[in-house]
């Protein structure tokens, strides 16, 4: 399995949940990732029973994700003595889709591609800010997530939108799965609200709503307008922004003092932050790279047992017809933030949707049962 992302990252979660499922079954597997610091020299290690490789990258910051020569040039030198059944490339950038070629057309094996994002023209490179740098990646964006995947054995998909797009690329609907993330079921846990916030050094008086990782700009221009509105109605709202988020959203409110922004935490923090809120958030704008895509973030949120407010955009309406663990909106901040309102003034409508989030993240959405399907796919690739 090959990510383009730094170890602990995005798709990186859901190749590690996946690839760990899968040698608890007796298979042998390898995840590459990149170094989250390193510019020299791999790291190796054994780990929930997977050799982990962390490769080093001469960029930094944003760039330091699956562009760099040098990462390639590390993975080609790691893999080219190892012996493989299969190659599992999760997205297409330089960094994950060259060595993976490689493998699988030396050792003339399968090689299956995972599709989790909307990158290329229309989807999420239409999101930067920079109108030069969003005309120079559009072309190759598009290019790196389209060319390749038709060569392909197998694709799994993240979500219906990808599944279509894999559809007109000309990949046969037996060459596709559909694959939606899991939820951390023995990595995060429930936490009654009062320990959370003790943990935290949050306040019990306060309404906290939360949100986990990074943001879009539109999806933070709706999320920050519908707390402006949920701030004019609640005197003791608060918004808590848990993990990696590079924006400084303080300066899109109208009461930054009640903003906060958590920066990089640990899985455990991450966990008490999530758990320390009375509502999660996902404001997804109305967008081709929301509508393609199914964030790891909604299953996060399940595991840890707290409702969820999210707008009906992708695949989320289908999540949520499953079991009433939330409220759906409509794109726009006035809805959003009135639905939250509307949680707030029912606390034991909040207790019985968290209730359901959890029971949902341990049936529907255990990672045990996409590995299942996953570990079905792989046999009808290899055979």
């Amino acid at each position: 399995m090959l990510t383009l992302n730094l170890s602990g990252q995005g798709t990186y979660w859901r190749a590690f949940h996946l690839g760990r499922q899968l040698a608890r079954r007796g298979h042998a597997v390898t995840l590459l990732s990149t170094s989250r610091k390193r510019r020299i020299g791999l790291t190796i290690r054994q780990a929930e029973g997977m050799t982990l490789i962390e490769s080093p990258d001469l960029f930094s910051g944003a760039w330091r994700s699956g562009w760099d020569g040098w990462n390639i040039i590390n993975r080609l030198r790691v893999l080219h003595n190892k012996s493989f059944d299969l190659v599992h490339a999760f997205e297409s950038r330089p960094t994950v889709i060259f060595p993976a070629l490689h493998v699988a057309g030396r050792q003339k094996i399968p090689l299956v591609m995972d599709w989790c994002d909307w990158f290329g023209r229309g989807g999420s490179v239409e999101e930067r800010p920079n109108p030069l740098l969003r005309a120079l990646l559009r072309p190759v964006e598009t290019f790196f997530e389209e060319h390749f995947r038709p060569q392909a054995r197998g694709v799994t998909v993240i979500c219906s939108v990808l599944r279509e797009k894999a559809l007109r690329l000309g990949i046969p609907t037996e060459s596709i799965l559909l694959l939606p993330n899991g939820s951390d079921t023995e990595g995060l846990l429930v936490f009654p609200l009062a320990a959370a916030r003790q943990e935290m050094s949050l306040s019990d008086e306060d309404f906290i709503v939360g949100y986990l990782g990074a943001i879009f700009h539109k999806d933070a221009q709706l999320l920050t307008k519908a707390f402006d509105i949920l701030c004019e109605h609640l005197p003791n709202a608060r918004l808590l922004m848990v993990g990696n988020n590079p924006d400084d959203l303080r300066r899109m409110v109208k009461q930054a003092q009640r903003l906060t922004q958590t920066g990089y935490v640990d899985q455990r923090r991450m966990n008490l932050g999530l758990a320390a809120c009375d509502v999660l958030w996902l404001p997804l704008s109305d967008t081709n790279a929301n509508r393609g895509r199914f964030p790891l973030k909604v299953t996060d949120y399940l595991a840890v047992g707290r409702p969820i407010v999210a707008t009906a955009v992708g695949d989320l309406a289908m999540a949520f017809a499953q079991l009433p663990f939330g409220l759906l909106t409509a794109p726009n901040p006035s809805d959003f933030a009135a639905q939250t309102l509307r949680l707030h003034a029912d606390p034991a409508l909040r207790e019985k949707m968290g209730f359901q989030a959890r029971r949902l993240a341990e049936t529907h959405y255990d990672w045990r049962i996409f590995a299942d399907q996953l570990e079905s796919f792989y046999r009808r690739m290899v055979h």
